[in-house]
């Protein structure tokens, strides 16, 4: 596989990503959620200042400053790393999870770089509402709170302390589970949780995919191989 291929699949996730970002941030309010395809999948716009899922490194500037600095040194290496793994002639499947890896970082690494310096805040407020459908969102929707791009340096953060754009959701079963169950207990339980994005999204099918088809993906490339040398002339038998 070529290295400009991989770059595609890079340049195509990038491009998904934050084109469903930009959107989001700039029609969305802060809590807003949209059913899709029923209620098991909506959009529901949060942004968190951690890494994929919502995790956090930590709650202080400097956590997320050294979360976004780690972000960026990652994807300059993954960059080396995937030219290396087309230049060693490693499998398709391998290149291709690790351009899925390296999108999925690229693509957050650009909300934590610029998305304080270029929008206004979407602060989590009680204007957001909940929707049977993205034309009912924009028909009834109230304005107030939803973000705009402003010029560069006058949004609500700094140079790499932007926050992460999710909107991805698939409360695929929510129900009450039992109250014999210890500690959970007639407590409301929801499978799958976790909002994201499709960086988010392109990280975790490139890992899982690399964790649980490691042996038929990852593989020594094969060597060169050597062109045999001529067999030698047969020997002249001694005359008698």
């Amino acid at each position: 596989m070529k290295y400009r291929n991989a770059i595609l699949i890079v340049l195509l996730v990038i491009i998904a990503d934050q084109l469903l970002k930009f959107y989001i941030k700039t029609h969305f309010v802060n809590g807003d959620d949209v059913k899709v395809m029923g209620s098991w999948f909506r959009l529901h716009f949060i942004e968190n200042e951690g890494m994929a899922y919502g995790m956090k490194l930590s709650e202080s500037v400097a956590g997320k400053l050294l979360l976004s600095s780690f972000r960026l040194i990652a994807v300059v290496f993954g960059f080396y790393l995937l030219h290396r793994l087309v230049k060693k002639s490693y499998g398709k499947g391998v290149i291709i999870c690790g351009a899925l890896i390296l999108a999925g970082a690229l693509g957050n690494l650009l909300d934590s770089i610029f998305y304080g310096l270029i929008f206004t805040d979407s602060p989590y407020s009680c204007f957001s509402g909940n929707y049977d459908s993205l034309h009912n969102m924009l028909q009834n929707h109230n304005q107030v709170g939803v973000a705009h791009l402003t010029k560069i340096g006058q949004g609500y953060g700094k140079f790499l302390q932007g926050k992460v754009v999710d909107m991805l959701y698939f409360p695929l079963l929510e129900t009450t589970l039992p109250k014999w169950l210890p500690f959970m207990g007639g407590k409301n339980f929801v499978f799958f949780e976790p909002v994201f994005n499709i960086a988010d999204a392109a990280i975790s099918v490139g890992v899982l995919t690399l964790v649980f088809f490691q042996k038929r993906l990852i593989h020594k490339p094969m060597a060169a191989t050597a062109t045999p040398s001529a067999e030698p002339n047969p020997g002249i038998a001694d005359s008698q």
